[in-house]
Parts: structure tokens; C-alpha cells; sequence
């Protein structure tokens, strides 16, 4: 039987997180979960139907924690009335430090994209979330008026992801600075001489 706790459900999969980051998916184990909560052993496999259970609701955990809080959007959507490139740089400079700072969390969610190549369940989990992700920043540039197109927020996905997995697994490759100035360089480029390029 799947017990109801929604707290203890999250502090376990909130561990789940963390055991995934560590030792990666050959390690996320019910014990070793339950060992990362702090509770008793045997609770996680009263909170999951298997494995791939557990890995799906860590898929989605893993994003609802990467969404900035309600007085972040607030200050974004203020700044962004601004509707320059700078602003924009700024925005997405802001966004690269935000993800990086839950590097447990993008860690988990590496290991589970590969893991997504084997299980389809959570291939479709992970699927419908970054495709909701990434509409939903499009249809906020959009509105917002920041320059450029649905193509550039695209491309800007896949740059910045890339150099987030570069910062969390190869940090010494580019500095801070280096990072921050190609933020700003893939912003500038991405949406110059688009509609909307100020």
C-alpha cells in the first residue's frame, strides 16, 4: 500500500535527489534513499511502487525546485519592461547562477535523462516537463518584450544548459567571468538584428 504523507513523500524524494546526485542511478537504492531522509529503513517502498516510481517523482521534483519563487518573477517581469539586451543578459546570467546554485538537483537530473534512454515512463515525465519549461519561457519572452525571437529563447536553452553541465562537472574549465561574458555574448549574438532587437 502507497502511503499519503505528502511531507515525508517529499523529504523522500527530496533524498532520492541527493542519493542520484552522489552516486548516480545504479545507486538510488530504496535504503540508500531512506538512509538520505533519515527514516527508518523500509519507508521508501512504502511511499513508492518501484524504482521507476521513485525516479519519476524525482524527475518532477527536481523542476518544481528549479522554478524561482514568486518575489523572483516579480522583479523579473519588473526589469524586463526595460526590454534591452543588457536586461536580457542580465536575466538569463541570473538564471545560469540560480540552476547552478541546486547542482544536486541538475546533477540528479543528468543522471536521470540518461536514465529516461531506458525507462520510458520517466522519458515521457521528463519529456512533457521540459517541453511545458520551455514553452512557457517562450511565451514569457514574448510578452515580455525582451528582444528576439522564439528561436533565440530555443537557443538560448540549449547554450546555457550546456554551459551549466560545464560548471557542474568541469568547473575549472571556464572562470566566473569567462561564464558571465558568455552569457552576455550568446544573448547580444542570438538576438541581433532580430524583430524586437533593441
Amino acid at each position: 500500500m502507497v502511503r499519503r504523507n505528502d511531507e515525508r513523500r517529499a523529504t523522500l524524494v527530496d533524498g532520492a535527489i541527493e542519493v542520484l546526485a552522489r552516486e548516480g542511478a545504479r545507486g538510488l537504492t530504496f535504503r540508500a534513499v531512506d538512509a538520505e531522509a533519515g527514516v527508518p529503513a523500509g519507508t521508501a517502498s512504502n511511499y513508492f511502487a518501484n524504482r521507476d516510481d521513485l525516479l519519476t517523482q524525482a524527475g518532477a521534483r527536481v523542476y518544481e525546485r528549479l522554478q524561482p519563487d514568486e518575489a523572483t518573477i516579480a522583479r523579473q517581469r519588473a526589469s524586463t519592461r526595460a526590454g534591452d539586451r543588457e536586461t536580457y543578459a542580465a536575466l538569463m546570467r541570473e538564471l545560469v547562477a540560480r540552476i547552478s546554485d541546486f547542482r544536486t538537483g541538475y546533477l540528479a537530473l543528468l543522471e536521470m535523462r540518461l536514465e529516461a534512454t531506458r525507462r520510458p515512463q520517466l522519458r515521457a515525465v521528463l519529456t512533457e516537463q521540459v517541453r511545458a519549461d520551455l514553452g512557457a519561457n517562450v511565451a514569457y519572452h514574448e510578452e515580455s518584450g525582451l528582444p528576439g525571437d522564439a528561436t533565440a529563447v530555443q537557443l538560448l536553452y540549449l547554450t546555457l544548459n550546456w554551459l551549466i553541465v560545464e560548471q557542474l562537472t568541469l568547473p575549472d574549465v571556464l572562470s566566473e567571468a569567462e561564464r558571465e561574458r558568455l552569457v552576455t555574448v550568446a544573448v547580444e549574438r542570438l538576438t541581433t538584428g532580430l524583430p524586437g532587437a533593441g
